[in-house]
């Protein structure tokens, strides 16, 4: 066993060592701690059976941790998951240098892509496991003669835990076409296909393997982000929907305060990009014209692939966990810059990308302080609401509560002070992590150690427009919690004015 170890590839085990190193090092506060984002209050166990959101392999993908929410266990899983993938990675980019090796690891361990995800750490280890897959459907692709149909099972299986990582697969078949077209192979074409044979067994299967699982459980895809839509006529033109999508790419990489954070990572990423350019140019590829129409192709195939979400679902919300692959950018930047030796100049290429993992990783550790602020306001606040509750007059036990849940924030200070860092995280940003009924149920039953029984939501529409609820005052104030025929109203939310 100890032989089989040293045996692996030095690039593998360094690779792996980076990620998971690194990735504690980065991510310890929200592994070591128990502060849920608002979709987490509920799924304290979750068996992840979401077949109706086209992921019929997640429920087996986290079950090696359980189903219970563990930070620490899910954690560790999904940084051992995500250093394979990472070896996956520097193998399929080629990269040579051992600082190259560490810092392309770095990168994706550090992006803020994944203290997004880890905000959800209740499903993060499928969703590692899923990035895994794909990276290595890359690697055995490139690798082998028949490897892209290993490349398109691996990839069948990715998207039955998340869709969105296919961005990744279709960004670095891009990159595999240029490393083909670099190293001057024959057999250009017929290389080049096989990372579309790859995609399409790969999309092919899962949609078959998807159907026939919806059919047997009886079932059907929910609306949920608009994934319906994958098997639906668009709503919206196709020049429409380019048209977002190139407007979205050019606003999240320019303005999305993640990828260049402020004007020296936006610096960092530029010296990346010229040092790039000089890298293909010691290879004697700018004197070719075939490089500029890959270079064109690649510029308007890159947007469509990076957000390929909004064109399969115009409708969904893209946020931060569907933009994992936009780290792809300095990573292949990097990955051209290994191709070459530049001497003492490469140092700078080099410091540069450490800094950009120094920014992301600050970035992630605001956002887990903001995550664990959220929670103990969070906590304060839902600690004195549950007592104003039982101490309402003719409240008992077990009664029904009627109740919105959105919170008054004009009676509160908004002391989040972290807006221009997390705005783009979801489930990091903001001062409370409740915002439903059922949130506030949630919360009361694992945090407090209380049950509330909440009206139906017809029920509640009724009441919502009653005039004794229109007229009661918002918490904190006298009044507003009552019981009304048998019913615990209670108003969280501002007074209509």
């Amino acid at each position: 066993m100890i032989e089989k170890i040293r045996n692996i590839k030095t690039e593998w085990k360094l690779a792996w060592v980076t990620t998971v190193v690194l990735g504690l090092l980065i991510h310890m506060p929200v592994l070591l701690g128990d502060y849920p984002n608002h979709d987490g209050l509920a799924s304290m166990y979750f068996d992840q059976n979401m077949i109706t959101s086209g992921r019929w392999f997640l429920t087996v993908a986290c079950g090696f941790s359980s189903y219970f929410t563990l930070p620490w266990l899910i954690g560790i899983l999904s940084l051992c998951f995500l250093g394979v993938g990472a070896a996956a990675l520097v193998s399929f980019l080629g990269i040579q240098k051992e600082s190259h090796v560490v810092l392309v690891s770095a990168l994706l361990v550090s992006f803020p892509a994944l203290a997004s995800t880890y905000a959800y750490i209740f499903t993060a280890d499928g969703y590692m496991l899923a990035l895994a897959m794909i990276l290595v459907a890359l690697y055995v692709t490139k690798t082998y003669r028949f490897g892209f149909v290993w490349g398109g099972i691996l990839i069948a299986f990715s998207m039955g835990c998340y869709q969105s990582y296919l961005a990744f697969a279709m960004i670095l078949a891009i990159y595999g076409v240029w490393q083909i077209y670099l190293e001057e192979k024959k057999g250009f074409w017929k290389e080049s296909l096989h990372y579309v044979y790859m995609g399409v067994l790969g999309v092919a299967l899962y949609y078959i393997i998807l159907q026939v699982l919806l059919f047997v459980e009886g079932k059907q895809l929910s609306s949920y982000q608009g994934i319906e839509d994958m098997t639906e006529t668009a709503k919206v033109s196709f020049s429409q929907q380019l048209l977002h999508i190139y407007k979205d790419f050019l606003g999240f990489a320019g303005n999305g305060r993640v990828l260049m954070q402020n004007l020296l990572g936006a610096g960092c990423m530029l010296v990346l990009l010229g040092f790039a350019l000089w890298s293909l140019g010691k290879a004697g590829m700018l004197k070719k014209w075939q490089t500029y129409v890959l270079t064109f192709v690649s510029i308007v195939a890159f947007p469509i692939c990076a957000n390929m979400i909004l064109l399969v679902s115009p409708g969904v919300t893209y946020h931060l966990l569907m933009r994992y692959q936009y780290v792809l950018i300095p990573i292949l930047l990097l990955a051209l810059i290994d191709r070459q030796d530049m001497g003492k100049w490469q140092s700078i290429a080099t410091f540069m990308a450490g800094i950009l993992v120094l920014q992301y990783a600050v970035a992630d550790n605001i956002a887990y302080s903001n995550l664990q602020k959220k929670y103990e306001k969070t906590y304060g606040y839902c600690l004195r609401l549950l007592d104003r509750m039982e101490q309402t007059e003719g409240y008992e036990t077990g009664m029904p509560v009627a109740m919105v849940g959105v919170i008054n924030t004009e009676h509160y200070p908004k002391t989040d002070l972290t807006g221009k860092v997390t705005d783009s995280m979801i489930g990091m940003n903001g001062d409370f992590l409740v915002y439903t009924d059922d949130n506030y149920q949630s919360f009361f039953a694992n945090y407090l150690g209380a049950t509330i029984e909440l009206v139906d939501d017809e029920k509640m529409e009724e009441i919502y427009h009653s005039v004794i609820y229109q007229a009661m005052p918002s918490f904190p104030e006298n009044g507003c919690t009552q019981v009304v025929d048998g019913i615990l109203y209670v108003k969280t939310e501002p007074c209509a004015r």
